[in-house]
């Protein structure tokens, strides 16, 4: 296979999972940029398969049909959304410094997917798709059909209203806003209504930015959305610990 890198364990194929999870994990912060909002995520987890290889990092590959790079990424962003705060989790089949991990990627990335960081981290760890539950979203509602004021009044009530319904495709789907939202803070903005949204995930779904919003301005202008145009974009990730409730950074 093209890139495939040799594994520590020869031509044997492990049964025993804990084989793997002793592997070199290293997570990895990039950034997604303007420019590439509405790339889609499979397009975004393929560019960044190829930069890998680019880079020539020592990457382990599963022993599947597929033979696939062992690679883990954070929970998909929506098309339309940017960020500064993307992950994924490589394991490697040997262990080099993360310095130079990172600059090998750093140098093999286009700049709009560039990444920032780079550490090892504790190889049995859950995946980062369900373990980061908690992300903060900053959103620009360009021409705003209302004021700050007013769209802070309909998220509240959103919020109090607890389930909202939605379509995706053509199935019916439902989330729990008073759960999925967390906080919210709303401003005048030189074009339109600034947000920060503080958003909770579950394995129930995660409240997307346009979906609050959408709902938010139905009816507030007739004849259309309620705005002209959204910019997103997510800032930060993190694990909510369930017990103490503590937000634990992926770095």
């Amino acid at each position: 296979m093209s890139g495939a890198r040799p594994q520590p364990w020869g031509d044997a194929k492990p049964q025993d999972l804990s084989l793997i999870k002793e592997l070199p994990r290293i997570r990895v912060e990039y950034g997604k940029g303007d420019r590439l909002a509405f790339l889609g995520h499979l397009e975004v987890l393929e560019t960044q398969n190829r930069c890998i290889r680019r880079a020539r990092l020592p990457f382990s590959i599963g022993n599947g049909f597929a033979r696939r790079m062992r690679i883990q990424f954070s929970q998909a962003l929506p098309v339309g959304a940017s960020s500064t705060c993307e992950y994924f989790d490589l394991r490697l089949s040997e262990e080099i410094p993360a310095d130079e991990v990172l600059a090998r990627l750093r140098a093999a990335t286009p700049p709009a997917l560039a990444p920032t960081r780079a550490a090892y981290v504790e190889g049995r760890v859950p995946a980062l798709e369900s373990w980061l539950t908690r992300s903060r979203w900053e959103v620009l509602v360009r021409d705003c059909a209302v004021d700050a004021r007013e769209l802070s009044c309909r998220i509240s009530a959103l919020r109090d209203s607890g389930v909202l319904e939605y379509l995706r495709g053509e199935k019916k789907k439902t989330i729990d806003v008073s759960f999925a939202l967390v906080s919210w803070e709303c401003r005048d903005a030189e074009g339109g209504v600034a947000l920060t949204l503080d958003t909770r995930s579950s394995n129930a779904g995660a409240l997307r930015p346009q979906l609050l919003i959408d709902h938010a301005l139905a009816g507030a202008a007739a004849g259309s959305v309620g705005y002209d145009c959204l910019k997103v974009c997510r800032v930060s990730q993190a694990h909510e610990d369930e017990n103490s409730g503590l937000l634990v950074k992926p770095l």
